[in-house]
């Protein structure tokens, strides 16, 4: 008989952390005064006590490992447990939030996508500001952190859940999960502390600079105005540059720089990829808006470069109309947005490696077409790919690409038009951020979305999130019985 309680021990005492972290946005609230510190009390210690009593129910299942069923379902149950407790701020603080616009930007956030329901982010408590940025801050990395410290005492080394995530960690360069995550925790919280100092000092608030480093890092996209980061243009625009793109570069690889060792970092040929790749996009953009538009260059180019980037990333902040750029650039736009970072990053996505062992399978494929005799295995920087890492590439692909028509199908079938469809889809997919179309409002908010296409787009990036075949195989009877 399946033994839900280690998973339900977990889940249990990651929900109550989560609710020890509602106490610093109603910190945030009571310094400024702002009544709304109440509503933040209130659903800490509904969140904390629900958590704390999930956790002790189960406690008796303490000492006994794991298996691969209770992994997995562990996996989707936290990315659905934390999302909807964490939306409780929301329904309880923000008028006129349902629940489903409440579970939409909480899982939204969780997830890193950045789509937002809310408009009126200008005149938002400050504790719900921050709020918003905190859950993408924990569920860029935080949250798969957190549970792999708590696995050990499931007596699992945690290599599971990194499976389970989709989490390349690139050789076993230290020897233990915990090993490996508490040294993501300084990276990311390096990165996270240097992005807040530097937007601080290009002239963002004390607050904004938080917020939006917290966001950043996350690669997630949530910001303190309905601008965007429009309401940033210039020197930030290019600090916010460099950070999404080091948000987004393999983690793994910064702690081999920290014990010393560069050169892995510049050797890798994802990282070597994406830069190229988002380089490429960038120059092909810049020099087709200064063939079609009546724009000084330097604005072209800044312009471009955040955008395309914060794209490419999955950050999904905005600072121009990229509509407006014309049908070419609408669709480079599309195409990074398809492909994401790099693996072991805080980005979503396909991702870069998977796109370079499926062009290496591509080649391979039709040189032994041309020669049928010849036996070409696949390889990528000199190393050989294993058939079965090329065969969960193929399938992960075709299940990303399918997913996406599928939901583009049921999102028109809400009543939302065709080009509102498809971004609603992709932006969900893909983890990305904003959609477009006739039905986005003027900020990129989807507020006027039918609550099916919102629940929808909440199933999908929780998919995409998770990287599809995490969730799809709990609905797999044969799984279960294996």
């Amino acid at each position: 008989m399946f033994d839900a309680r280690p998973v339900g021990y977990v889940i249990g005492l990651l929900v109550a952390v989560l609710g020890a972290a509602m106490l610093l946005p109603m910190l945030a609230d009571l310094l400024r005064g702002d009544p709304h510190w109440m509503v933040f009390f209130e659903c800490a210690v509904i969140t904390g006590l629900s958590g704390g009593l999930i956790a002790l129910a189960c406690s008796n299942s303490l000492g006994r490992g794991l298996n691969i069923q209770q992994s997995f379902l562990l996996t989707t149950g936290v990315w659905i447990a934390l999302p909807a407790f964490g939306a409780l701020p929301f329904m309880m603080g923000v008028p006129g939030a349902s629940f489903t616009d409440a579970m939409f930007e909480s899982m939204s956030g969780m997830t890193t996508t950045g789509a937002t329901v809310f408009v009126g982010l200008d005149d938002m408590p400050a504790g719900t500001l921050l709020w918003r940025g905190m859950l993408q801050w924990l569920g860029g990395l935080g949250i798969v952190i957190v549970a792999l410290i708590f696995l050990p005492v499931m007596k699992v080394g945690g290599m599971q859940f990194f499976r389970s995530e989709g989490f390349d960690t690139l050789g076993k360069i230290l020897p233990r999960a915990l090993d490996i995550s508490s040294a993501l925790i300084q990276v990311y919280v390096a990165l996270t502390v240097a992005c807040t100092i530097v937007y601080y000092s290009l002239g963002m608030t004390g607050f904004d600079a938080l917020v939006h480093a917290l966001t950043t890092i996350a690669t997630g996209g949530f910001s303190t105005t309905d601008a965007s980061f429009a309401a940033f243009r210039g020197p930030l625009e290019y600090a916010s540059t460099v950070f999404m793109l080091l948000a987004t570069l393999p983690f793994i690889r910064y702690v081999q720089v920290l014990n010393g060792s560069v050169t892995p970092l510049w050797q890798d040929l994802q990282v070597r990829a994406y830069l190229r790749w988002a380089f490429y996009a960038i120059v092909a953009v810049v020099l087709y808006r200064s063939y079609t538009q009546d724009v000084p260059f330097f604005v072209i180019l800044r312009e471009t470069t955040f955008n395309i980037v914060t794209l490419f990333s999955g950050t999904g902040y905005g600072s121009a109309d990229v509509t407006s750029w014309g049908a070419f650039s609408f669709v480079v736009i599309i195409i990074v947005g398809m492909i994401g970072g790099c693996t072991s990053s805080t980005g979503c996505s396909i991702k870069v490696f998977r796109y370079l062992v499926l062009l290496e399978g591509i080649k391979a494929q039709v040189r032994r077409i041309q020669s049928p005799s010849r036996v070409i295995p696949v390889r990528l920087g000199g190393r050989a790919v294993g058939e079965d890492v090329l065969n969960s590439v193929i399938v992960l692909f075709t299940c990303f690409i399918l997913t996406f028509g599928l939901t583009a199908v049921a999102l028109s079938m809400t009543g939302l038009q065709t080009l509102t469809a498809l971004t609603a889809a992709w932006t969900a997919i893909f983890n990305i951020g904003p959609a477009f179309g006739p039905e986005v409002g003027p900020t990129g908010a989807v507020d006027a979305f039918p609550a099916l296409a919102k629940w929808l787009m909440i199933f999908a990036m929780l998919l995409g999130r998770l990287e599809l075949l995490a969730v799809f195989v709990l609905f797999v009877p044969r799984f279960w019985r294996g």
